[in-house]
């Protein structure tokens, strides 16, 4: 099996997308108070950039692809509501999948790290759970705003327990520019490495 580990914001919910939701729950009429689970989860959560769509697709596509979402979305809406969003917005497939969050997986270094907002290395750690629980996947990549990379994790954390293992994903593609997401130049070729 073949997965994309899928972060949304700046990656395919790009910058001139947020704060959609907010305009979609005046539209429907619904106030600053309302408690997000009454809401519908069109309106809970912001547009997909159209463009970075059809990238997203023609990956797809071309790889026949799982998505697992790694986003922080996954803590606004079900697996199942994540996936009628998806298609709403113009995906061609639902995610198969979510990551488990941080807390619930390493409570104790959760504890250690909360205050300290180290979101690389517990989104890592997250989509390194996933991948050891599931030893189908063959081929995958993640793609995240936010820098997973050894390069980057490898000298700001090092491991306590004495192993030679660096923190950081050698599968990952970043895509630094939050305006244009997965619709960079050579994004695509990048993720389509990892996966063929």
């Amino acid at each position: 099996m073949k997965v994309i580990f899928l972060d949304n914001d700046g990656v395919i919910c790009l910058s001139n997308n947020w704060g959609s939701r907010r305009k979609k729950q005046i539209k429907e009429g619904r106030s600053m108070g309302t408690p997000v689970k009454e809401l519908s989860v069109h309106s809970r959560l912001d547009n997909f950039d159209k463009k970075a769509v059809k990238v997203l697709n023609q990956i797809l596509e071309q790889t026949d692809a799982e998505i697992v979402v790694s986003s922080d979305w996954r803590f606004h809406a079900t697996l199942e509501e994540l996936g009628e969003y998806y298609t709403s917005q113009g995906i061609r497939k639902k995610p198969i999948a979510v990551t488990d969050m941080f807390k619930d997986i390493y409570p104790k270094e959760w504890s250690m790290l909360r205050f300290r907002a180290d979101l690389e290395l517990e989104r890592y750690m997250e989509i390194n759970h996933w991948l050891e629980n599931h030893p189908e996947v063959t081929h995958w990549v993640a793609v995240d705003d936010l820098n997973m990379s050894v390069d980057f994790l490898e000298p700001r954390f090092s491991p306590r327990d004495g192993s030679d293992k660096k923190p950081g994903l050698t599968n990952f593609v970043h895509t630094p520019r939050d305006y244009e997401g997965i619709k960079q130049s050579g994004i695509k070729d990048k993720i389509l490495k990892f996966l063929k």
